[in-house]
C-alpha cells in the first residue's frame, strides 16, 4: 500500500511586490520572432527545460518529451517545411488578406540560437492513464503547459521564445527521428530578442487586436 507524502509543508506567502511582478512578467511575455544571434549562456537551457519540468501533468504522467534540434540537416528539413506550410497558407488568401499575410514575420528560424521540439508521448505508462481515459488530449495540454512554465521562466531571465506552428507535425516528428509514438506540440525557437515590445508583433503590424475577455465569458 502506498501512502500520501507528508503534506504540512508550510507554502510560500508571496509578497505585493511579487504578485506585481508576475503580472508584469505575464503582460512583457511575447512571441519572438526576432532574435540576435548570440548563443545562451552555459547552462541557460537546461535551466529553462527544469522549469518546465515542473509543471502540472495529467495523471502526474510528465508526458513532454524534447528534442533539442541542433545539426544543420534538422534544422534545414524543419525551415523547409515551414516554407511549404507556410506557401500553402498564403495560396489559401488573396486580395489584402495575402499581402498583409505575406509581410508578416512568422518564425525566427535563421537566427534564433536555440531551436526546441516539445512533444508528448502518446504512449507513456506513466500515470497509468488517469484522467486521459476519458480526455487523452489532456496529455498533449500538460505538454503546452511545460512549455508555458519554460516560457516564462525564459521571459523573467530576459530570454526570447517564438513557437512556431506553421508546420506539419508528422513530417516534423519524422524529420527529426522521433518515435512513431510522439506527437509534435511546439516547435520553439529560442535566444535574445533583438529588441523588446510591451506589445505582440501582430498586433502592431495590424493582423489583429487583443479583445481581452470581452464577449469570452459565460454563466451556465
Amino acid at each position: 500500500m502506498t501512502h500520501a507524502p507528508d503534506a504540512s509543508a508550510e507554502a510560500p506567502v508571496f509578497s505585493d511586490a511579487f504578485r506585481a511582478g508576475l503580472a508584469a512578467l505575464f503582460r512583457w511575455r511575447r512571441d519572438v520572432r526576432r532574435f540576435r544571434r548570440d548563443p545562451l549562456p552555459p547552462g541557460a537551457l537546461d535551466a529553462l527545460l527544469a522549469e518546465a519540468a515542473t509543471a502540472p501533468s495529467v495523471g502526474l504522467s510528465e508526458p513532454w518529451r524534447f528534442v533539442r534540434v541542433e545539426s544543420e540537416k534538422a534544422r534545414a528539413a524543419v525551415r523547409a517545411e515551414f516554407a511549404r506550410c507556410n506557401a500553402a497558407a498564403l495560396a489559401g488568401r488573396s486580395g489584402d488578406d495575402a499581402a498583409l499575410y505575406a509581410a508578416l514575420k512568422l518564425e525566427g528560424l535563421d537566427c534564433a540560437p536555440v531551436q526546441l521540439a516539445a512533444f508528448c508521448d502518446e504512449e507513456t505508462d506513466q500515470g497509468r492513464r488517469l484522467g486521459a481515459e476519458t480526455m487523452p488530449e489532456t496529455r498533449r495540454y500538460s505538454v503546452v503547459c511545460a512549455v508555458s512554465h519554460l516560457w516564462l521562466a525564459a521571459r523573467a531571465a530576459g530570454i526570447g521564445v517564438g513557437w512556431v506552428s506553421i508546420l506539419d507535425p508528422e513530417r516534423v516528428r519524422a524529420a527529426l527521428g522521433a518515435p512513431d509514438g510522439w506527437r509534435l506540440i511546439a516547435y520553439l525557437c529560442i535566444g535574445w530578442p533583438e529588441a523588446e515590445a510591451e506589445t505582440p508583433e501582430l498586433e502592431r503590424a495590424g493582423w489583429e487586436r487583443r479583445r481581452g475577455l470581452a464577449g469570452k465569458v459565460a454563466t451556465a
